[in-house]
């Protein structure tokens, strides 16, 4: 399965980057197809104006936790704006670059799932074409003069159908007009009267609401083409990255300026074909055609409105534009799940089956058979899962509105509380707005101020029991990256913290690093000389041995000496790189200043754990591809001196024997002490070797590899298949010298984040040890509780505590820090013992229930009551024996007392089966029980309670007399 979703990625990938010889569309007979299109876009700015040409990023965000699916072009190259990106890097050395991008709107800053299917243009997924110049490369006068030749030249579009718009200025930010831009629109021979101005919202983009940030000039393309007044779409936005915008709001130049364009694949295709719909050009008709015939619905016609009776339209655009978003998001790793982008998914797969079976009356598994063929049957699968599970709940979802609806009066509100339980956040897992869409079909309005309550108490109590999030540390901005750039201050060689060596004892010795104080930063990010007494502050050295933080590995910690000054300890906290830079955070215990010579010591226990963890992480990595394929994905990782987690790519929960057997190869691998090899290499050998672990990450050039057991050089050769049968990873964390040192490795939890990714916790060396002694100690208990339960027992009383003592053990195992698959085995066997020692209770109940009515039928076998005491271990056995006795005498009602060691006296009574209807079980029982100073409930026929009281005689006789009186 892994196989196809990659290989359907992959082909994914090739289709949005292929290109061919750019050449004029207007010179074609026939329309040009969607990706002849695309082609021309990437081959003009290629073989014209030289750009390179970037594959298109994952629709997942790498590394930017602000954003639930990548939204633009832009995203992929947010660490060249932001200036952090790594010098040593690929991306460092952009320039001029091009690509189509997959991009998502949905959820977020940028959502467009609402307006879907209501009109012909918005979807949730669409390409991006775009170009870019980063530092400076070229601005505005080439941006504008390249996309002007592109579209008239190329795609032939007559110039009189273009019009364009730039930024007004603003006042209120100091903002001046962008007359520059509108003077070269001008000169391209724009008419001023298709030149218009704009102000912040339409002609001034932002990144988010600090970051880089300018103007923008978008092309607009007028579809009426002088056929009465100009119907404006927009078609290419070019952005003119020069401001930064602070956390204050206030703006400043950017050191570096850049340009950033985004022009939507799809809306281009509909204006080179002639079409006023994206849904109209061949991007869509296939799948069109495909949802019609699978329907029973009429053709589609693009109807919007009330001229779209019955919503047909409105549910074919919907389908066809949320199946591209699956597929793609699928492929792409985000499978639908319960948070974040996932329940977006989620969220989008329950809209397209709402629509397919109760507007289009599509069959079960229409959906799947959707997918387009480029994409794996995995996707088809996975969707076709979710479609017959939601399908379920969209059905009981209709009949509870229904039936709800049918109770409120003409003006009422539907009830909050009712829309809650349907939703994602309640049972049934309906997205809210699909609900508020059922509701508007009948013309009834939701309580929506009484859902935003609910909503509030949710976010509340999820706030209550998040973790409290760590705090905020140091970092360098823009424009102090920029400034340490002008001032020629080189970034950290932190190649020191590599050099530490294996001794013949086993223990590691880590390097000694001396390094200059190059620059200082107050605890509020300001470039200072010194630092005094008690000050947090940001420390910036030409080198140093910290690990920072970075690739799922835990920053080091330690402390630092000024050089000749050993007693005054400058204790370091974490470490992060920025654009190269590696910043310590530090307190300084004294004065401290730029040019002071200081020498750093990691804390060693901290980096040895680390080591250990990042080390058994490549194991695991390699254990789990062994076990469940090759072809197995990590999907990301953390670590720190305590416990690893990693995150892995599987449809299907690991079974017992998985986890059992992922566990044995790490442990075969640090039995036999592998020597662990590390070397850098040019990153363009790393890539064909066969089996190479690499994530989705930019990788500096060259690139550090890992092997376990064989030599880097050996692991890399042409014909070699190692990385097949061993650990071989591009990794700049830190990593043990042989295997031997992680002593053990347990897997202690697993669960799935969401369909297809299961997260894997595990721990190392002697906690491992102490995992596997509290499992077979575990183990052993069970074994005790199995021999006692096969005993067997005619006592009452054992048969409850052995019952009891299987029930603590079932509450352990679910906490206590042991293998996975054991707790796994041992839950299993805990239920089967608790299922037996809880049907041996019931058999000996009924046979004690049923000696004791024997008794008791033998003192009162005549009269229309039995109000009696009996010796009962339990309220169970007391209303079995009464049940007993009025299955035998049908004729009779009955109560029972028995009373208890503890001071206590339960009550149990069922009433004949032709008592009058005034004589209840449940007021008979409260009468006695109320007379006992307790409580008693029940149904008619049979009731139970408890009280407490020294005179039983004193409650018989109450209880016959209440009989006596409904009698």
């Amino acid at each position: 399965m892994a196989a196809s979703v990659a290989a359907a990625a992959g082909r994914l990938r090739r289709a949005i980057g292929r290109s061919c010889p750019w050449q004029r569309f207007s010179t074609e007979p026939h329309p040009p197809h969607g990706a002849a299109v695309r082609d021309a876009f990437l081959s003009f700015f290629r073989d014209r104006h030289g750009h390179r040409l970037v594959p298109s990023a994952s629709v997942r965000p790498r590394g930017d936790p602000s954003l639930l699916f990548v939204n633009a072009g832009m995203n992929q190259f947010k660490p060249i704006f932001l200036g952090t990106v790594d010098p040593r890097s690929e991306m460092a050395g952009f320039r001029r670059v091009a690509n189509s991008q997959k991009c998502v709107r949905a959820g977020g800053r940028h959502n467009d799932l609402e307006d879907v299917g209501r009109d012909l243009s918005h979807h949730t997924f669409f390409e991006m074409l775009g170009n870019w110049a980063f530092g400076g490369e070229y601005f505005k006068k080439e941006a504008c003069s390249m996309a002007w030749e592109l579209l008239t030249q190329v795609y032939g579009i007559p110039e009189d159908r273009l019009w364009v718009s730039y930024f007004s200025g603003d006042s209120k930010t100091g903002l001046d007009p962008d007359l520059e831009t509108r003077d070269i629109w001008l000169s391209l021979g724009v008419p001023a009267s298709r030149v218009l101005s704009f102000g912040l919202q339409e002609n001034f983009w932002e990144m988010g609401d600090t970051g880089p940030c300018g103007p923008c000039t978008e092309i607009h393309y007028d579809l009426a083409g002088g056929m009465g007044p100009p119907q404006l779409v927009e078609l290419w936005n070019l952005v003119f990255m020069q401001h930064y915008r602070e956390a204050d709001g206030s703006l400043h130049l950017l050191p570096q300026q850049h340009v950033d364009t985004g022009m939507g694949l799809e809306r281009l295709v509909a204006v080179l074909q002639g079409k006023h719909s994206t849904y109209d050009t061949d991007l869509f008709s296939p799948l069109l055609d495909a949802i019609h015939q699978s329907c029973r619905v009429p053709p589609y016609s693009g109807r919007v409105g009330a001229a779209d009776e019955g919503r047909i339209d409105t549910a074919y655009r919907v389908v066809a534009d949320h199946i591209r978003t699956l597929s793609v998001c699928i492929a792409d790793g985000v499978s639908p799940g319960m948070s974040g982008a996932p329940l977006v998914l989620r969220r989008i797969l329950r809209r397209a089956v709402r629509y397919s079976t109760e507007v289009l009356q599509a069959p079960p598994g229409f959906l799947g058979n959707l997918v387009p063929v480029v994409v794996a049957t995995l996707i088809a699968n996975l969707v076709s899962e979710d479609e017959a599970a939601f399908l379920a709940s969209l059905q009981r979802g209709r009949r509870i509105i229904d039936r709800t609806v049918k109770r409120l009066g003409p003006s009422d509100l539907f009830p909050a509380e009712v829309a809650w339980s349907l939703s994602l956040s309640g049972n049934l897992g309906i997205p809210l707005d699909l609900v508020q869409l059922m509701l508007e079909e009948k013309g009834v309005k939701l309580d929506t101020a009484g859902l935003e309550q609910l909503a509030q108490k949710e976010a509340q109590h999820r706030a209550q029991q998040a973790e409290a999030a760590q705090e905020e540390g140091l970092c360098l901005d823009v424009h102090a990256l920029e400034e340490l750039h002008r001032q020629g201050i080189p970034t950290t060689d932190d190649s020191p913290k590599y050099n530490y060596s294996l001794r013949p004892n086993g223990d590691y010795e880590f390097g000694l690093c001396e390094a200059q104080v190059l620059q200082l930063y107050s605890e509020t990010g300001t470039a200072v000389a010194s630092v005094g007494e008690g000050q947090r502050c940001g420390l910036l050295l030409d080198r140093t041995n910290f690990y920072a933080e970075q690739g799922g590995q835990a920053s080091d910690r330690g402390y630092l000496i000024r050089t000749g000054q050993q007693d005054v300890l400058f204790p370091v906290a974490r470490a992060q790189v920025c654009g190269g830079f590696i910043l310590h955070e530090a307190m300084a215990p004294e004065c401290l200043q730029v040019g002071d010579r200081v020498q750093l010591y990691v804390d060693k226990a901290w980096r040895m754990g680390c080591m250990v963890k990042h080390t058994a992480t490549h194991l695991l990595n390699w254990a789990l591809r062994q076990t469940l394929g090759p072809t197995t994905e990590q999907r990301g990782s953390h670590l720190n001196p305590e416990r690893l987690r990693f995150d892995v790519a599987t449809q299907t929960p690991l079974t017992t024997e998985q986890l059992r057997t992922v566990e044995s190869y790490v442990q075969e691998a640090v039995g036999q002490d592998k020597p662990v090899y590390m070397e850098e290499v040019p990153l363009a050998h790393t890539a064909r070797i066969p089996g190479l672990r690499s994530l989705d990450e930019v990788y500096p050039d060259p690139v550090r590899v890992v092997s376990v057991g064989v030599p880097v050089a050996q692991a890399l050769a042409p014909a070699s298949q190692a990385a097949l049968q061993t650990s071989v990873e591009l990794c700049c964390g830190t990593h043990l010298l042989s295997t031997g040192a992680v002593g053990d490795l347990v897997i202690i939890g697993d669960r799935q984040l969401v369909k297809g990714i299961t997260r894997l916790l595990a721990i190392t060396g002697e906690q491992a040890q102490q995992a596997r002694e509290v499992g077979q100690s575990l183990s052993q208990e069970v074994e005790v509780a199995s021999e006692r339960l096969s005993r067997g027992s005619r006592d009452l009383l054992e048969a409850h505590r052995l019952s009891k003592d299987i029930g603590r053990l079932i509450e352990f195992t679910e906490s206590a820090v042991i293998p996975q698959w054991q707790r796994q085995e041992q839950q299993t066997t805990l239920k089967m013992l608790q299922r037996r020692a809880n049907t041996a209770i019931r058999k000996l109940e009924k046979s004690q229930a049923t000696e004791k009515s024997q008794e008791l039928l033998k003192r009162h076998s005549e009269g229309p009551l039995i109000v009696d005491t009996v010796s009962a271990q339990s309220l169970s056995v007391l209303v079995k024996v009464v049940r007993q006795l009025c299955k035998q005498a049908p004729s009779m009602s009955v109560l029972l007392l028995s009373p208890q060691p503890t001071g206590s006296v339960l009550c149990a009574c069922q009433v004949a089966q032709g008592a009058t209807p005034t004589f209840t079980a449940e007021a008979w029982a409260l009468a006695v029980c109320s007379h006992m100073g307790g409580k008693a409930w029940g149904s008619p026929v049979i009731a139970q309670g408890t009280g407490h009281t020294a005179d039983l005689e004193a409650a018989l006789r109450t209880a016959r007399a209440y009989a006596l009186n409904q009698l």
